[in-house]
């Protein structure tokens, strides 16, 4: 059984970061889907890939993975560039712009 190890991303509906803090465990598909003929569903008979398993820290899911027996990858999550200067909606009408507001 093989793993990947994540920090999972921010919804793109969300502008917050709630949920990005914690780290999961997901288990990588081990057998190929098959189409059913009747219906046209992909189905599998591997039941792990429904699983996630959520940690705190880093250091947590591997140490899980450890004790388990479960080979593992990590993935390096990607930090984000903040911006120079933070802008509010207020800053699109005012008088010192450097650019003709365009509206």
């Amino acid at each position: 059984m093989r793993a990947r190890i994540y920090q999972p991303a921010r919804n793109a509906m969300q502008s917050g970061t709630a949920k990005t803090k914690g780290w999961v465990l997901e288990f990588a598909q081990a057998s190929a889907r098959e189409v059913d003929p009747l219906m046209g569903w992909t189905s599998t008979t591997d039941t792990t890939t429904q699983v996630k398993l959520r940690f705190d820290s880093r250091e947590a899911a591997e140490e899980y993975a450890r004790e388990n027996g479960i080979e593992f990858d990590v993935l390096e999550t990607h930090k984000r560039k903040p911006n120079v200067r933070p802008m509010g909606y207020g800053e699109n009408f005012a008088t010192n712009r450097r650019s003709a507001w365009t509206h």
